[in-house]
């Protein structure tokens, strides 16, 4: 899965990178079919904001931003909203479908 994580209007530790390509990770072990996901870090006033994008398979996009004082904080609240996300589109695949036939 290719990752890509950018910063704007602010500029991150490597350690804050590390911890979202750990993020990131995590979070595509949960999705099937897992292609591209998109960390981007953001300052808007005195708020910190991660915004995660998780592509898969059949062009569907799973989007979810954290806002918080710290950008660490914001990129973990930004993962539970994915995850939940992720968890409910699981649900839906696993869902049987109803049989075409009917027994007589």
């Amino acid at each position: 899965m290719q990752t890509t994580i950018t910063a704007r209007h602010t500029e991150i530790s490597d350690a804050l990178r590390e911890r979202a390509l750990t993020v990131v990770e995590r979070l595509g072990s949960f999705a099937a079919k897992p292609i591209e996901a998109a960390v981007v870090f953001d300052t808007e006033g005195p708020q910190r904001t991660a915004e995660l994008r998780l592509h898969v398979a059949r062009g569907e996009v799973l989007v979810a931003k954290g806002e918080a004082e710290d950008h660490r904080t914001a990129l973990d609240r930004a993962e539970d909203k994915l995850r939940k996300q992720l968890e409910k589109a699981s649900a839906r695949r696993r869902r049987p479908r109803p049989s075409q036939a009917e027994p007589l």
